[in-house]
């Protein structure tokens, strides 16, 4: 009769954790969640929003670990070489996932085959601004400067190899433009600067210059996406303004050791996005000047290849090197 107990009792047990697990027991533990750059950034700000909501809406415990430097590399090289157990997840972006590796002289990890695409979370383009007094009123007068005056018209941007740098780029190759590249460490410099007359203009973000936006500092003369932005909407694309096929944005998504399990993949990815999908989600990523991007995870897999394909090729073309 003990034994007849025993192996009920175990049956029972083997069947109420396959039950379990088949329900979504995952995660049964707190989850870290690597941010690769430093708190209170865009990247830093949008991972806290979608972290918020894991806890608050499923309970879930999320830890934000913000391991930054090496242009992201740092944070994700530590996700690539944790245990693949989905208990280790990364806020990848454009530039670690898709730009450095063609920039950087040698990766800590390939992002093609040491990560687990999971979900992408949201895009933004870069917006060309100006001081609120420039003579510069529109994207043709800052195109008109530039041809007048080759070299000398001069563009900030974040770094080296962001988005904002390798948009500069794209620019010169399509308009035949040759500008003053001036690289910052960070956004906030290269507004200090525009906003104090040291450059003309500045490729940045959307997150880094609404701010300056709502407050008349600055006026937008583009945005650098194949689309306009709910938030600014009457800010026109450079597809539009003569350049078509324009298309450079910074975009954001959820990634893992490669090797994770697939229902680990799957729960997060289905969440993330019911969490996208929620109006005041959406409110918020807009105001940063953000759009929602939800998917499959092959969707965003192959995301990432069509970006690291297209930015290697524009580097290599530029010779731009980080060593």
């Amino acid at each position: 009769m003990q034994r007849r107990d025993f192996l009920a009792a175990t049956l029972a047990a083997s069947a109420t954790t396959a039950f379990a697990q088949g329900s979504g027991a995952y995660p049964a533990r707190p989850i870290r969640f690597v941010v690769p750059f430093p708190p209170g950034g865009g990247t830093d700000t949008t991972s806290r929003l979608i972290a918020e909501k894991f806890g608050s809406l499923l309970g879930w415990t999320v830890v934000v670990d913000n391991k930054a430097g090496a242009g992201g590399n740092i944070g994700l090289d530590f996700v690539a070489k944790s245990a693949p157990d989905g208990y280790t997840i990364g806020m990848g972006q454009a530039s670690n996932l898709a730009i450095n590796p063609s920039l950087y002289a040698k990766m800590p990890f390939d992002p093609l085959k040491d990560l687990t695409p999971i979900v992408s979370i949201a895009e933004q383009p870069v917006v060309l601004v100006v001081r609120a007094d420039s003579p510069l009123k529109t994207f043709a007068d800052f195109v008109q400067a530039a041809k007048a005056n080759p070299g000398k018209v001069g563009l900030a941007q974040a770094g080296t190899g962001t988005v904002g740098h390798l948009a500069g780029e794209l620019l010169h190759q399509r308009a035949g433009l040759r500008l003053l590249q001036v690289p910052y460490k960070g956004a906030g410099p290269a507004m200090t600067d525009l906003l104090g007359g040291q450059v003309d203009s500045y490729f940045g973000s959307a997150p880094s210059v609404m701010g300056q936006l709502a407050a008349g500092k600055v006026r937008a003369l583009a945005v650098s996406s194949a689309r306009r932005i709910s938030a600014l909407p009457n800010v026109p694309t450079i597809a539009e303004q003569g350049h078509a096929g324009f298309d450079a944005t910074t975009w954001l998504g959820l990634v893992g050791p490669a090797g994770m399990p697939a229902d680990a993949v799957e729960r997060l990815n289905a969440e993330t996005v019911k969490i996208l999908a929620r109006a005041d989600v959406k409110d918020k990523l807009a105001q940063e000047g953000s759009e929602a991007t939800p998917g499959t995870p092959q969707q965003f897999a192959a995301q990432i290849r069509a970006e690291h394909a297209k930015w290697g090729t524009l580097i290599r073309e530029a010779h731009i090197r980080v060593e």
